[in-house]
This record gives structure tokens, C-alpha cells and sequence, in this order.
């Protein structure tokens, strides 16, 4: 048997890994709460209208933006608290503010009356929102942040963030299951309810109120069951943005290294952003629309926007299986031109019919894969144009967009569907377009990287194709 590398500590036990995983069910769980049913919660349920709803998730996520480098720049940074790490102790800041915050966002305004202005609510709703996304951000900086603390090896990096992911698939599937338990048995309700309206105020409440208590559980768990390693003073680790997460074995000379402004410099960035940005839009907007296209266009019972969810949700899940043998099979340009073809088949289907039946959950089948598809196989292209330079927050700020609209109810049958389409189909012919420059200009590094030693250097442009590997070898992705 081979012998561990040295400085790397005792492997995690079985305890230890699903308590490091738990650290993130309450994150994943509010996030599905948060994307699919803030919008129809605010416009169905408390009658704001469109403009108060959008602008409310778009402060969400442009606080959650302007969090999240900011939280990570100075994670980095800290001491530690008392008995918890510098990684622990922001974790539970941030989950103590998740945890005060959220059930407030899915409630009724305590202040407000039935004449009130929206204006009023937006600003009741604000701090709450603000609150939720700080926590939020420190949560799952921390908890990423934790994984090369923890294991020292690549393979067991990997295992790990295989069981984060796991608990992520539990956390989306126990929302959309409770969703559909919470609807499907309101029994004080009548039969002809069988839209969004008033009466579910409860029901979202109480969603709101399960996940914060089973989150709180968990992240009990991962305090009680995740030991960090002290930093004594004076000994903390330097960690900057182009620190990777996970390292391999150095060479003897000094890899060469990409500073940001020489990011800037590479049309294979700009490639790589504009896709990824494009297929971000793809799945977090259809996300986010798919409960009003369900209850406006479609004019489908409020137990549809449970059930559909969840199977978009598995489908996505069950095809990422199928993404390494279709990538060896017939490269990554085109594993992601069949997750676009299937996301269009999609739009298509939408423009030109309306499902009914068994049909929407065909339709849905179709989203949930291609979304996965794409998704997965464009985080693969990112990586590698990345290699051993990160880019620190450069790609962070990418997929944060949203649109607002203001439009009478008697519009929104169409306009739904019509979003649905756009939003699936005409981004995903801005992704076909750049991803045939793409296969015209592959990706690859075409500036010399600085070395560590003597930065002064940056940004000298190289005629040749050599990656930031060195040896002449060409960094082009298939």
C-alpha cells in the first residue's frame, strides 16, 4: 500500500465527511426555495405586483453579488472565534443570519395593512432580503473554503465535495416533496381553490419555517461533527486569490501564473464567459419563471409547481451520470451542443403547442436535461481554460440577471410563455453562436503567463500557443 504523502493528517471517517456535508443543506434548501417560489409567493400569494417582486429578487441577488468576493476576500483573513476556526466561525455568522432572516421573506409584512403601498412592503422586505444573502455567502464561502483544510489529498478533496453535492440533491428534492405535501393536503381549503391565492400564505410560511428547522438541525450536526485545524498566531497561511484549491506536485522551477489584468488580455475568456453567463441564464431564469408559466399561461393547479420542479430537478440530476462517457465519446463541444439541441426542442415545444397532461412532464423532462447538460459540461470548459490560475472573483459576478416587467394580469398568459421561450430558446441560440466561435478559435492560453518570481513582467504577449503548463503543448479543449 502506498505510503500517504507527508504533512497530510489521518483520513476522515465516514461521521466525519456526512457531518462536513450537512454543513450545506440549509444553504442548497433555501436557495430552491428562493428561486422557484419567491416570485409566484409575492405576485399570486400577496398580490405585488410584477415590478415589487422582480425588484425584490433583483436586490437579493445583487447583494448576494457584491457578498460573496467581498466575504471571500476577507474570510481569508480572520482569526477565528473563540472555539470555532476562522472557517466555522463565519460559517455559523452566516447561518445564524440565514436562519433570523429567512422565515421573515416568505411571511406576510407584520406592519403592513391593506392599503398600504408596495413601496412600503419593498422596503419591510429589504433588510430581511439583505440579511438572508449576507448569511448566505459567508455560509457557502466558508463551507467550500473548508474542503483543502480538511483533507490534503485531490482524491479525497473530490470524495468530499461528492458528498456535499449529495446533500444538495436531498435539499432541492425535501423542498419540492414538502411543497407538494403542503399543497396537495390543505384540507380546510375548497375544492375551487385550486390556485395561488391568499389562502396559501401558511403554506409558504410553513415551508419557510420546516427548512429553517431541518437547516438548523443540520448545521448542528456539521458544528458538532466537523473538527477545523487551530491556526496558531503568527503561523496563518497567506491565501490569495490565485491560491487553487486543489494542488498538485510542483515542478522544480516555479510555475508561470496569471494575474487578473492578464485575464483581460485573452480572447478565450471572453469565450468562455460568454458561454458560461449563457448557460447560466439558461437554467436560473427558467428556474425562477417556470411556477408563473405554470400558473398563468398554463392555468395549472398550485400542485403543479411542486411536482414540476422536482422532476426537472431529477431529470438534470439523473443525465449528469451520462455527462463523462458522452464527453469521451464525442468531446465536450458537442455534449454541449446536444444539451443545447434539447433545451431548444423545449422552446420549440413551448412556441408552438401548449403541453397538457402527461405532456408537461415531457417538457419538463427535456428543460431538466439540457439545463444539466450544459450546465455541467460548461463548468468543464471553465476549468480548463482556468488549469492551475484561478481567477479568483472574476466569475463570480457572470450569471446575476434578471428582468423586470410591468404587466396587467390579463397580459400574463402570453407573456409567460413567451418568456419561457426566450429566455430557453433565444439564449441558447446566443450559446450555438458562441460555441461555434469556439469550435473556429478553441480554447487556449494565448499570452505567456508571469512567473512567480519577478511579476513585474505581466501581460507579455507570445506569439506561440504554449499553455500556462509550458512545454509547448497546446491548451485547446476538445
Amino acid at each position: 500500500m502506498a505510503e500517504p504523502p507527508q504533512g497530510a493528517g489521518p483520513a476522515l471517517s465516514l461521521r466525519a465527511r456526512l457531518s462536513f456535508a450537512c454543513g450545506h443543506f440549509l444553504n442548497d434548501a433555501c436557495s430552491a426555495l428562493w428561486f422557484t417560489y419567491l416570485l409566484p409567493f409575492l405576485h399570486a400569494v400577496l398580490g405585488y405586483g410584477h415590478g415589487g417582486a422582480g425588484a425584490l429578487l433583483l436586490a437579493g441577488q445583487a447583494a448576494d453579488g457584491l457578498c460573496t468576493p467581498l466575504l471571500g476576500f476577507e474570510a481569508d483573513r480572520a482569526r477565528g472565534c473563540g472555539r470555532c476556526g476562522r472557517r466555522k466561525g463565519w460559517h455559523l455568522a452566516g447561518t445564524t443570519c440565514v436562519l433570523v432572516s429567512f422565515p421573515f421573506v416568505f411571511s406576510p409584512c407584520l406592519a403592513c395593512r391593506e392599503g398600504t403601498p408596495q413601496w412600503a412592503a419593498f422596503i419591510y422586505y429589504l433588510p430581511f432580503i439583505v440579511i438572508f444573502q449576507f448569511g448566505w455567502a459567508a455560509t457557502q464561502v466558508s463551507h467550500l473554503a473548508l474542503i483543502p483544510e480538511l483533507v490534503s489529498s485531490d482524491h479525497e478533496k473530490v470524495e468530499l465535495t461528492a458528498f456535499r453535492y449529495a446533500f444538495t440533491v436531498m435539499a432541492n428534492i425535501t423542498v419540492y416533496g414538502l411543497t407538494w405535501l403542503l399543497l396537495n393536503f390543505q384540507t380546510d381549503q375548497p375544492d375551487h381553490m385550486e390556485h395561488l391565492g391568499p389562502q396559501d400564505v401558511p403554506v409558504f410560511r410553513n415551508l419557510a419555517l420546516i427548512v429553517v428547522g431541518l437547516g438548523a438541525v443540520s448545521s448542528l450536526i456539521f458544528h458538532l461533527g466537523t473538527k477545523e485545524k487551530p491556526y496558531p498566531l503568527g503561523v496563518l497561511p497567506d491565501l490569495e486569490e490565485t491560491t487553487p484549491l486543489l494542488h498538485k506536485e510542483p515542478p522544480s522551477p516555479p510555475r508561470p501564473l496569471l494575474l487578473w489584468k492578464d485575464w483581460l488580455l485573452e480572447p478565450s475568456f471572453y469565450q468562455v464567459a460568454v458561454l458560461y453567463m449563457s448557460t447560466r441564464l439558461i437554467v436560473n431564469l427558467s428556474q425562477t419563471y417556470i411556477a408563473m408559466y405554470l400558473t398563468n399561461s398554463l392555468m395549472l393547479s398550485k400542485k403543479y409547481i411542486a411536482t414540476i420542479p422536482l422532476v426537472m430537478y431529477v431529470s438534470g440530476f439523473l443525465s449528469s451520470f451520462l455527462m463523462k462517457p458522452v464527453n469521451k465519446w464525442i468531446g465536450r463541444n458537442l455534449t454541449y451542443f446536444v444539451g443545447i439541441l434539447v433545451v431548444l426542442a423545449f422552446a420549440s415545444w413551448v412556441a408552438l403547442a401548449t403541453p397538457t397532461g402527461a405532456e408537461v412532464y415531457g417538457a419538463a423532462v427535456l428543460l431538466g436535461a439540457g439545463s444539466a447538460t450544459i450546465l455541467v459540461t460548461s463548468l468543464s470548459m471553465t476549468a480548463d481554460l482556468i488549469g492551475t490560475n484561478t481567477v479568483g472573483p472574476l466569475l463570480r459576478g457572470m450569471d446575476r440577471g434578471w428582468q423586470q416587467t410591468e404587466l396587467c394580469c390579463s397580459a400574463c398568459t402570453g407573456f409567460y410563455r413567451w418568456v419561457m421561450v426566450l429566455v430557453t430558446g433565444g439564449i441558447a441560440v446566443a450559446a450555438v453562436a458562441t460555441l461555434c466561435c469556439i469550435m473556429v478559435w478553441p480554447i487556449r492560453v494565448r499570452y505567456r503567463a508571469v512567473g512567480l518570481q519577478g511579476l513585474s513582467g505581466a501581460g507579455t504577449p507570445d506569439t506561440g500557443t504554449e499553455n500556462t503548463e509550458g512545454g509547448g503543448q497546446s491548451g485547446t479543449v476538445n
